[in-house]
């Protein structure tokens, strides 16, 4: 900074600073520019994050051309095999006709589900094992039966596995896999 004296009144050599309303655009002072940089950089650099983060999203498409079928010819569209009565009634060990049969317990929501179904009373029309059949009795089933009011068969063989549960409610037998609940005045 260059001082020069005069008779007593000390001039200094600065630059006449213009005022700001004489820039304009691109013209304007480099200190200047930063203030405007930094303001402008705290706002659209967040917003230009944050496009950035939402457009990069990429999710792994397997192509088709690498898809082999290896059980192709075993395939079957949505059917289930679903036995005839003559296929119920030879597969079974034991046929009841009832009308009093009461779902009385079940195990879904905890593990496997099964289902326990107790017969109050009942007519048998096949029997292997047993001549006599005590009344209430109880037997399981895998899946939920669709019960009726009228009397229907029920189809029943005896019962593999759930030693503990077959201890404990006296069960010798569970529902015939696969087979539907039949009533009997269709069979008529």
């Amino acid at each position: 900074m260059g001082c020069t004296i005069y008779s007593g009144i000390i001039r200094t050599q600065f630059k006449i600073i213009k005022p700001m309303h004489e820039y304009i655009g691109f013209l304007l002072p480099i200190h200047m520019k930063s203030n405007v940089i930094k303001k402008s950089l705290n706002f659209f650099l967040p917003v230009l994050l944050l496009m950035v983060l939402s457009g990069c999203e990429k999710k792994y498409q397997q192509p088709d051309h690498y898809e082999v079928d290896l059980f192709k010819d075993e395939h079957q569209q949505g059917k289930a095999y679903i036995m005839d009565r003559e296929e119920c009634f030879d597969g079974s060990e034991l046929v009841i006709t009832s009308s009093n049969v009461k779902l009385a317990d079940s195990s879904k929501g905890r593990g496997k589900a099964f289902f326990l179904y107790k017969v109050k009373s009942g007519k048998v029309m096949k029997t292997i094992r047993d001549s006599i059949v005590d009344y209430p009795f109880m037997f399981l089933s895998h899946q939920r039966l669709k019960l009726e009011n009228d009397s229907m068969y029920l189809y029943l063989k005896k019962l593999d596995g759930y030693r503990f549960i077959a201890e404990e409610r006296n069960l010798r037998y569970e529902w015939l896999k696969a087979a539907p609940v039949y009533t009997v005045k269709k069979d008529n």
